[in-house]
């Protein structure tokens, strides 16, 4: 069963300037989070490669009608099969109205549980978003094609009965075991949080061990006991420690440092200087004293005048 997806987005630039820069397939990775490439074979026929959702599929798609300012229709031929239309409307005052219309076939298990999550649809509109910066902090259009493709045809929008023929191929590419079971995880700790109706962010996949289904049985999902060993416990400084930070347990953390040598005390005197002997950096702090020979200055305390 296929899925339809249509989005509309009103851009700040002229319609020629939007429609030139779509014309720019080979582009589309600068904007299109999904899309990993795209190669211009001729004027009518484009390769794709596209990764949406942890699943990375390769098409080739023939363009059905294209019409300068108006119109960019297509339809693959093989690998993914998915078909559809890009309209441009000019809605005056320099605005563009840029509709994107999208229909596929998800296969296998990962795509048919990303669609029930409405993946592709995030997606699109994500990457009309970036399109619509894009364009807009250029202000003006890297390329045109300014040719047309079958001018006056009525294929109107493509759907996928306009792919017939890459139907069946497993969208050319596949996808690799690792990257389904990654998918699959995230794509079932989602589903399971919403049918939970706690929807407030699936759980880590690292918290699961995936077993890819193979045809036409679910995915397994199995829970990982979290391992509850406590951490071994820092120890304290040893006698004759330096008093370094690293030598401190973490009951030790906070002692006070002595003034002298900058050390941290910790014996709670000091690190067996004349001075630290009788006070310690705390009791000297509040007391509000300080060594003749220069320390930290009393809160409030200046360091001389320029």
């Amino acid at each position: 069963m296929s899925t339809k997806v249509e989005k509309r987005i009103l851009v700040n630039v002229p319609v020629s300037t939007a429609y030139n820069q779509w014309t720019q397939f080979e582009e589309f990775p600068h904007f299109m989070g999904g899309v990993k490439s795209v190669k211009q074979l001729s004027d009518e026929q484009l390769e794709w490669v596209a990764e949406i959702g942890g699943v990375r599929r390769q098409w080739q798609a023939r363009i059905l009608e294209q019409v300068p300012d108006r119109k960019v229709a297509w339809a693959a031929t093989e690998g993914a099969t998915n078909a559809g239309a890009v309209e441009f409307e000019d809605v005056g005052g320099g605005q563009t109205s840029i509709r994107l219309t999208l229909e596929y076939e998800p296969e296998g298990v990962v795509e048919k549980v990303g669609d029930k999550l409405n993946v592709v649809d995030r997606q699109a509109e994500a990457d009309l978003n970036r399109f619509k910066e894009f364009i807009e902090d250029e202000g003006y259009a890297s390329g045109a094609w300014r040719g047309t493709v079958n001018p006056g045809a009525t294929v109107g929008t493509p759907g996928v009965e306009h792919a017939a023929g890459s139907m069946g191929d497993s969208g050319k590419a596949g996808v690799s075991g690792k990257v389904a079971a990654a998918g699959v995880a995230a794509a079932a700790g989602a589903a399971a949080a919403v049918n939970a109706g706690t929807n407030r962010g699936a759980p880590a996949a690292a918290d699961e061990t995936v077993t890819p289904a193979t045809t036409g049985e679910p995915a397994t999902v199995t829970p990982i006991t979290a391992d509850t060993t406590a951490a071994p416990e820092r120890t304290t400084a040893a006698g004759g420690s330096a008093g370094s930070v690293a030598d401190l347990g973490n009951d030790r953390i906070g002692h006070a440092f002595d003034q002298t040598n900058g050390l941290v005390d910790v014996e709670g005197e000091s690190d067996e200087t004349a001075e630290g002997e009788n006070l310690s950096a705390g009791e000297r702090r509040e007391r509000g004293l300080r060594d003749d020979d220069g320390g930290i200055p009393p809160v409030g305390g200046n360091l001389g005048t320029h």
